[in-house]
C-alpha cells in the first residue's frame, strides 16, 4: 500500500508515533518510524520507511518541520513534526464592536 501525503501527515500528527528523517553524509534522506508490536495481528516491532518524495513534498509545502539535529559523523537525524498553524479567531471584531 502506497501512502499518500494525507496519510503521512496524519501519521506525523500522531504523538504516539514519532517520525524521524535521517540525512546521510552523501545527502540521501530517509523518513521513517518505529512500528510497535501488535499482539492482535502479530505484526510490527520493526522500522518502517516512509516515501521520501511524499515527505519532501510535505516539507517543501511547509506542512512538516524538522526539529533539532542529532549529528554524528555519517548522518544527521531530525524529529519530524507537523507545522503548527495559528488558530483562527472565533469571530472578526470590527471597529464598531470595539466602540461599544
Amino acid at each position: 500500500m502506497m501512502l499518500t501525503g494525507k496519510d503521512i501527515a496524519r501519521l506525523i500528527s500522531d504523538p504516539s508515533t514519532p517520525v524521524f528523517v535521517t540525512v546521510h553524509a552523501n545527502g540521501r534522506r530517509r523518513y521513517g518510524y518505529w512500528r510497535a508490536y501488535d499482539a492482535a495481528t502479530g505484526r510490527g516491532s520493526c522500522y518502517v520507511a516512509l516515501p521520501t518524495d511524499e515527505c519532501d513534498r510535505l516539507h517543501a509545502a511547509g506542512r512538516i518541520t524538522l526539529g533539532e539535529p542529532v549529528v554524528d559523523p555519517a548522518k544527521t537525524t531530525y524529529r519530524v513534526r507537523p507545522t503548527r498553524t495559528p488558530a483562527k479567531p472565533l469571530r472578526t471584531v470590527t471597529g464598531s464592536a470595539l466602540a461599544a
